[in-house]
């Protein structure tokens, strides 16, 4: 099943175009690397948590803006072996050098996905989410999650991916595990849902609500007041 490397960033919302095309001028390497879709999404719809939120997983500023994107590959063989020659190409140490945004800040990991519904067509808008799942509730959660995407795809939903940590490194500043307040025994959950374009994704969300089936109640396989969640549009989408 897919592989994901998810990354989340903070970049100064008056360098949006400079970072749309440092992107873009790295996609053919990546592409060259073994990743086969390249997405890049600006923040757009994201709120402010209590606990947690997007813009406390990168530090954000109030000048910047939260990018959601992620690498796809077709398993995790192919992402080492990518990622092996990254760490080697005298290319990336160029890229590494004009980045428009502060790659210190930047969060990273490698998530091997347990749930990827699709269906054709142009994704126009993106939501995004990271949350912590005890490892004992990793096969309710891909459970609950197989479900809702069932849902999601009905209410005009194009993919709904559901990704487990599997390489998911601790940061110097910044990481995943201390944006979801993980605990001891938790794993991080990267996720999306791409929709058509933003009014499908509103309306869906709103049946979604309303849905008798997809009411909170139970015993829930994670913490929901740890979850983030934010919506995008997309910048760039390159397939390989």
């Amino acid at each position: 099943m897919t592989y994901v490397e998810g990354f989340v960033a903070a970049v100064p919302t008056e360098n949006k175009e400079e970072y749309r095309r440092h992107a873009a001028e790295a996609a053919p390497l990546f592409k060259e690397f073994g990743v086969t879709r390249m997405v890049e999404n600006w923040g757009d719809d994201v709120p402010h948590g209590k606990l947690t939120d997007f813009y406390g997983a990168v530090q954000a500023k109030d000048d910047e803006t939260v990018v959601f994107s992620w690498f796809e590959y077709p398993d995790k063989a192919t992402r080492d072996a990518a990622s092996e020659r990254m760490r080697s190409d005298p290319r990336m140490k160029t890229m590494g050098e004009t980045m428009p945004f502060d790659g210190k800040r930047m969060i990273f990991g490698g998530f091997e996905a347990i749930v990827d519904e699709k269906a054709d067509g142009q994704t126009g808008y993106t939501d995004g989410y990271v949350l912590p799942v005890p490892n004992d509730k990793r096969e309710a959660y891909r459970e609950l999650a197989q479900k809702a995407a069932g849902k999601f795809r009905g209410y005009g939903a194009l993919r709904v991916v559901e990704a487990w940590g599997d390489d998911v490194p601790d940061g110097k500043v910044t990481d995943y595990r201390r944006a979801v307040k993980a605990e001891e025994g938790e794993n991080v959950v990267y996720s999306y849902v791409e929709w058509p374009d933003k009014e499908t994704r509103d309306k869906g969300w709103e049946q979604m609500m309303s849905d008798p089936d997809m009411q909170p109640g139970g015993d829930m396989p994670f913490d929901g007041k740890r979850m983030f969640w934010g919506g995008f549009r997309p910048i760039i989408d390159e397939q390989a």
